[in-house]
């Protein structure tokens, strides 16, 4: 049962324009504590998105071109059992980022781009109460770095340090062996980052969230799987001590997804899943210029003997419409698109 979950847990990783609310990319996952006895994993993911919008000027309308460049996720968990009872976890993650340029003239923001980079490391240990119930806490450190290039409403430029900033993470799960049930509820704490900047410095609180995720048998070789996230975006912004707000978000945000995976032999499995993240309906900076989301991943994962899996996906996401602000004007972006690639190798020992 177990083998049919992760095939839908490797693309969690490819998530930026497929979970696009804010600068949310890894979802800031934690399946690797719940593996059986010892685990080291490595993730990859690969997205393209396709991003454009247009305003009308007059008799003119003027196009975007595509503002969204192809980015890549990696990733690293390892998970060790002390005893019966206690198990220890070190996740490596991007948990944020954004990557935005615009290079179509004449478009009026022409020339505005920007990059946020992050790096994620979470230290976690679980405590096992009786077989069905366990609690876990710990740790997470998060870097990020960026730059930031506007033309509107005047022209500023400034590339801020890498800096790091703590916070926490505490969480309990029910399980069942006999049905293969999971349902593990975790919390990750506000984290705040101060970055020197070549011009302006830059402040913010990445935001509270918390992670459902569960699973259970629902017939023979087949699991219901699926995971609900809130995080809570009402109130952050990318605040330039010179240029002021870059990003601002007023509304939290909810991510659903939901599949089915089903062992088709004894070393291949296969799911299938969707997922939505609702709009919000307000309106969003250039610099992010999507709302909400709707998708589609299939993915598989092979049994390679000797404690090796090798686990992979595709996922197709409709990206939600959006409007920005250009002065007086209102650019719309529509009929958005983006294609991930995640791939995952697992080795048990």
């Amino acid at each position: 049962m177990k083998q049919a979950l992760t095939v839908g847990a490797a693309l969690l990783l490819t998530t930026s324009m497929a979970q696009a609310a804010g600068l949310d990319r890894s979802g800031q996952g934690i399946g690797v504590l719940f593996e059986d006895g010892n685990t080291v994993e490595l993730s990859f993911g690969s997205v393209r998105p396709s991003v454009s919008g247009s305003v009308a000027l007059g008799p003119t309308t003027q196009q975007s071109g595509d503002m969204a460049p192809d980015y890549t996720q990696f990733g690293f968990g390892v998970k060790m059992q002390v005893n019966d009872q206690v198990s220890l976890a070190l996740i490596s993650d991007q948990p944020f980022g954004a990557d935005v340029d615009y290079n179509t003239t004449p478009y009026p923001v022409v020339g505005s781009k920007a990059t946020v980079d992050s790096q994620g490391f979470t230290a976690l240990v679980r405590y096992e109460l009786d077989p069905i119930y366990s609690v876990h806490v710990g740790l997470r450190n998060v870097s990020a770095e960026g730059s930031v290039t506007l033309v509107q409403p005047a022209s500023y430029a400034s590339t801020y340090s890498s800096a790091s900033g703590s916070g926490y993470v505490a969480g309990v799960a029910y399980e069942r062996d006999d049905i293969a049930l999971r349902v593990a509820l975790t919390y990750s704490s506000e984290i705040d980052l101060a970055l020197d900047g070549t011009a302006g410095n830059l402040t913010t609180t990445l935001p509270e969230s918390y992670n459902l995720d569960f699973q259970t048998g629902i017939a023979a070789d087949t699991l219901l799987f699926g995971s609900v996230r809130w995080v809570g975006w009402n109130g952050f912004a990318l605040t330039d001590s010179l240029a002021g707000n870059l990003v601002s978000y007023t509304a939290d945000v909810y991510t659903y997804n939901i599949g089915i995976g089903r062992r088709l032999s004894d070393q291949f499995s296969a799911s299938v899943s969707i997922g939505h993240e609702a709009s919000t309906g307000e309106v969003v900076s250039n610099l992010g210029p999507t709302d909400g989301y709707t998708s589609v991943q299939i993915g598989g994962a092979y049994d390679m003997g000797n404690g090796v899996e090798l686990s992979g996906g595709v996922r197709y996401v409709n990206i939600g419409d959006a409007t920005t602000a250009i002065g007086s004007f209102s650019p719309k972006f529509t009929d958005n698109s983006a294609v991930a690639v995640g791939l995952k190798l697992a080795y048990s020992f």
